[in-house]
C-alpha cells in the first residue's frame, strides 16, 4: 500500500474512533478505550493510561492492556486488576512525562540512551524500571509516552503505549508516523477527555450533596459499587454475546448510574435519615421514598445516562421474585410524590425481568459493598459470611444468573474492593 494511502486510512480511522469516543461519558471508561483504541492505531501490543491526581501530585494507574498476555486467556477473562499510584517527578518516564508535557519515544528501553536529544545537550532524568517485567514475564521494548492535557494546558494523564509490531509480529520503535498519529490523537482525545471530566465532576457533586446528608453513603462506596457493576456486565455481556458498540453504550451509561442508585436520600428529613436505632414503620416507608425521589432528579430523561439513573434509582431495591419486601413496586406516576410523603403502598410488585437489568445488577453489587464494610449499625462482614448470604438470596432477592457471574468473578471483585477506600 502506497505511503499516502495508508496516511489517509489510518486519519479515516481515527476519525471514526474519535467520534465513537466522544459518546463515552464516564471519564474511567473513556480511558480504557483511549487506550485501547491508541494501541489499535499505531499497532501496539500492550499499554497503560494514567489519571494525575493535583491536590496529591500523583499519577494513579486506571487502565492497562496487553494483548500477548490477553492472549493466554479464556474469552471473558480479564488480566488482573492493577491499582498503584506513584509522585509526579522527574524520575519516572510518566512522571517527567506529567511535569514536561512533552512527548517521550524511546526506541529500546533497555539500550536507552544517556541524552534526550541528538545533540546530546539534554540528559535524561529518568530511569526505565524493569520491576514490571520480571514479574510479568514480558519484555517492554519500545515505548511512546504522551500528556493528556485539557485546553488550558492543564494536565489531566498520562498515555503510555509499548511494543510497536511491525506486519509479521515483530517489535519495533515507534516511528516518526506513529509518533505524529499518537500525538493528533492525544490532542484530539484530550478534549473530550475533559468533558468526561468535567461530567464526573457534576455527578460527583451530587454524590457528595448526597453524601453530607447520608455519611453512610461515600463517595468510596458509590465508586466501589459502580466499578463492581460494570464488571458484573462484562461478563454478562460477553456471556450473551452482546455486539461490541452496545455494550460500550450500556457500560457507559452503568459507570454514571450506578453512583447515582441512592441520590433521592437527599430529599429525605434528616430525623429519619440520621436517626440513631431503628426506624418506625412509617418512618421507613418515608425512607424508601428515596428510590422515587432519586428517579426524579433526572426527569426528563435527557440521554441515555438520564434513562438508566431512573431504573436504577426506582428500581435497585426491587426483589427479584417479587416479595413485596422489595420497593418501590410498579408505579404508574412516580413524579407525582412530594419529599417528606411515604412511598406508596405495594400493590403490583416487579418481578424478574420486569425488573431493568442495571437495577437487577445494582442491587447487588450494592448489597455486596454495604456487607464487606463497617457501617455506624454494623462490622465488616467476611467474605466467607458475604458470599453465602448472597448465595442464599439468589432467586429471591436477586436475579441467580448475576450471582453465578458475582461468583466467577469474585477475585477480581475483591481486588477492587481493597483498592478503593
Amino acid at each position: 500500500m502506497k505511503t499516502f494511502d495508508k496516511h489517509h486510512l489510518t486519519l479515516k480511522k481515527m476519525t471514526q474512533i474519535e467520534r465513537r469516543l466522544s459518546e463515552i461519558k464516564d471519564e474511567d471508561l473513556l480511558l480504557e478505550n483511549i487506550l485501547i483504541s491508541a494501541c489499535d492505531i499505531v499497532n501496539a501490543d500492550a499499554g497503560s493510561i494514567y489519571s494525575y491526581h493535583e491536590s496529591k501530585n500523583t499519577l494513579k494507574i486506571k487502565y492497562s492492556v496487553n494483548k500477548t498476555q490477553q492472549a493466554k486467556l479464556a474469552k471473558g477473562e480479564k488480566l488482573p486488576y492493577l491499582a498503584f499510584a506513584f509522585p509526579v517527578d522527574s524520575d519516572t518516564i510518566c512522571g517527567y512525562c506529567a511535569l514536561s508535557k512533552k512527548t517521550i519515544n524511546i526506541p529500546d528501553v533497555y539500550n536507552m540512551s544517556e541524552y534526550e536529544d541528538e545533540a546530546m545537550t539534554v540528559k535524561r532524568p529518568y530511569k526505565f524500571s524493569p520491576t514490571t517485567d520480571m514479574l510479568s514475564g514480558y519484555h517492554t521494548t519500545s515505548m511512546l509516552t504522551i500528556p493528556l492535557m485539557m485546553t488550558n494546558g492543564k494536565i489531566l494523564g498520562v498515555l503510555q503505549i509499548i511494543n510497536a509490531r511491525d506486519s509479521k509480529g515483530n517489535d519495533i520503535p515507534f516511528d516518526e508516523a506513529a509518533e505524529f498519529y499518537i500525538s493528533h490523537f492525544a490532542t484530539n482525545v484530550g478534549q473530550i477527555y475533559e468533558y468526561a471530566y468535567l461530567t464526573k465532576q457534576t455527578i460527583s457533586r451530587l454524590v457528595r450533596t448526597a453524601g453530607f446528608r447520608d455519611p453512610k453513603e461515600t463517595g468510596a462506596h458509590v465508586e466501589r459499587v459502580s466499578n463492581f457493576a460494570v464488571e458484573i456486565y462484562d461478563k454478562y455481556a460477553v456471556k450473551h454475546d452482546i455486539p461490541e458498540r452496545e455494550r460500550y453504550r450500556y457500560r457507559n451509561a452503568l459507570k454514571l448510574a450506578a453512583k447515582c442508585h441512592d441520590v433521592g436520600k437527599v430529599a429525605i428529613p434528616d430525623q429519619i435519615l440520621k436517626k440513631n436505632g431503628p426506624l418506625t414503620d412509617e418512618e421507613r416507608n418515608i425512607m424508601k421514598a428515596h428510590t422515587i425521589l432519586g428517579a426524579q432528579l433526572f426527569t426528563p430523561p435527557e440521554s441515555d445516562v438520564d434513562r438508566m439513573a431512573i431504573d436504577v434509582c426506582l428500581n435497585h431495591h426491587q426483589f427479584y421474585n417479587g416479595d413485596p419486601k422489595g420497593y418501590p413496586g410498579k408505579l404508574d406516576d412516580y413524579m407525582a410524590l412530594k419529599p417528606g410523603d411515604p412511598a406508596p403502598s405495594i400493590i403490583n410488585p416487579l418481578k424478574g425481568e420486569e425488573i431493568p437489568l442495571s437495577a437487577r445488577i445494582v442491587s447487588l453489587a450494592d448489597v455486596y459493598d454495604a456487607l464487606r464494610h463497617m457501617r455506624s449499625y454494623k462490622k465488616e462482614w467476611t467474605l466467607e459470611d458475604t458470599v453465602n448470604e448472597i448465595k442464599s438470596q439468589s432467586g429471591k432477592q436477586f436475579d441467580p444468573e448475576l450471582v453465578d457471574i458475582f461468583i466467577k468473578i469474585l477475585d477480581r471483585l475483591e481486588a477492587i474492593n481493597k483498592a478503593i477506600s
